[in-house]
């Protein structure tokens, strides 16, 4: 009988009761296929490897991480809670040591949910990777975290949740935003004043394979992880990168990603995108969890495979080339924060660090304005606000008193919130104090 050398637990949730439609791509097929290929493949026959049942994201688990107007039962269904519960359920066995590694195989997906939510954008809701992030520091204390997102669309949500968050490194691995949706992720997007250089974006040509993601994990990936020597790694795995996706311009392979993963070494991998149900995500997915349970993946082949077919060409070899020499000066020296620079990444007035953006929900066909402020302490993180507005709604507030924060931040932030309610200027008020782990929702 083979043994896992790495003890994996693994999560399913397919969500049999969520899809945006009965063809759409992201639909529970998504995992069903995979479930039927690991236990055809006998992988739970592989001692060290176990199936454990999601647990569901309360209330609570969600308003500590998000904005939600009008209130998180109104953005959600419970669905989306047992997918960040199942997050969570794969970080509870990592932490208390039941398991070296847990892969999260969960639906519906959360890496383009912003820090505001105010519905459904790129199929997400709510940020699951983000939910189980600040499970861990609630229960277990605070730790140092790198995301790595490997999944085609930029991790824009996963970005502005942590724009300001020095102790959370994200790197996000993408097809060039010029040619995807959602259009972001480019180099100059560092990170706000007090992070720059936490957030790395590797912006990758069209028909990128394996040998450019791995000269990507080699040059760029790694050497940054080992410099910024988080307490966790968390894979956000999405899987559109395969070059039968039918949404992405992308040539990865099954192989690729299990060496990708075994590179990477995750303690956590959570499920993302990826649409070619039957062609690539069984294959994908079993290679992935071999390679995290140290398990020889080198017969992982999915149908139609050829890899003179999508062998990356020498241009865009050397543009990779290019990257891997330029993109790790933007961790290891980053710029200072130019108050005069780009607007959209934000500007400096006085101790206030201003930022405003237009965002819009595509799956729901939302629009929403915003302001969010930072005060620049130099005590603690600094107290968050902002203001929202979606399609021409009523104004609404959003309060984070930082896990660090200071006794002048702490009083402001409650002042904001008893401001807002008293001069009646908002419909919706929330308040997530971290630092006392008060969670507070107003509405009129």
């Amino acid at each position: 009988m083979l043994k896992a050398k790495n003890k994996l637990g693994i999560i399913f949730f397919p969500a049999f009761d969520w899809a945006i439609s009965p063809t759409h791509p992201e639909r529970q097929e998504r995992l069903l296929y995979t479930q039927d290929q690991l236990r055809e493949e006998g992988l739970f026959d592989i001692e060290g490897i176990g199936e454990y049942k999601p647990d569901v994201a309360s209330i609570e688990d969600v308003e500590r991480v998000h904005f939600c107007f009008p209130d998180v039962n109104g953005v959600t269904t419970r669905s989306h809670r047992i997918s960040a519960g199942g997050a969570i359920k794969a970080a509870d066995l990592v932490m208390t040591g039941e398991r070296d590694c847990a892969f999260a195989m969960v639906r519906p997906p959360g890496h383009h949910a912003m820090k505001v939510v105010h519905g459904s954008r790129g199929f997400c809701n709510i940020n699951i990777e983000a939910v189980m992030i600040e499970h861990i520091r609630e229960k277990y204390g605070h730790r140092k975290i790198a995301i790595v997102d490997t999944d085609c669309h930029h991790g824009d949500g996963t970005q502005d949740v942590y724009w300001h968050d020095p102790d959370t490194l994200f790197i996000s691995m993408h097809q060039d935003g010029r040619t995807l949706y959602p259009g972001s992720g480019f180099p100059q997007e560092l990170g706000g004043p007090n992070a720059m250089g936490k957030n790395i974006n590797i912006p990758l040509p069209p028909n990128t394979s394996d040998e450019g993601f791995m000269m990507v994990m080699e040059q760029v990936v790694k050497p940054i992880l080992d410099d910024f020597q988080p307490d966790l790694i968390i894979n956000s795995a999405g899987q559109d990168n395969h070059f039968t996706d039918p949404i992405t311009d992308m040539n990865f392979s099954a192989k690729g990603y299990a060496a990708l993963n075994e590179m990477l070494k995750p303690d956590i991998a959570v499920l993302e995108g990826g649409y070619s149900i039957q062609g690539a995500l069984p294959y994908i997915n079993l290679g992935i969890c071999l390679a995290m349970a140290g398990v020889d993946y080198s017969n992982i082949r999915e149908p139609n495979y050829n890899p003179e077919q999508i062998r990356q060409d020498s241009r865009t070899t050397e543009y990779i080339a290019e990257l891997c020499r330029q993109l790790p000066r933007l961790y290891f020296e980053p710029p200072a924060f130019n108050a005069k620079g780009d607007s959209r990444q934000g500007v400096i007035s006085g101790d206030m660090f201003i930022r405003h953006k237009q965002i819009y929900y595509d799956t729901d066909g939302i629009n929403e304005v915003q302001q969010e402020s930072l005060t620049l302490c130099d005590q603690c993180r600094g107290l968050y606000k902002v203001e929202t507005r979606a399609d021409s709604g009523p104004m609404c507030l959003g309060v984070e008193i930082p896990i660090d924060a200071c006794p002048d931040c702490r009083t402001r932030g409650y002042e904001l919130v008893e401001d807002g309610l008293v001069k009646g200027t908002y419909r919706y008020v929330q308040l997530i104090n971290r630092l006392d782990k008060d969670y507070v929702r107003y509405g009129f």
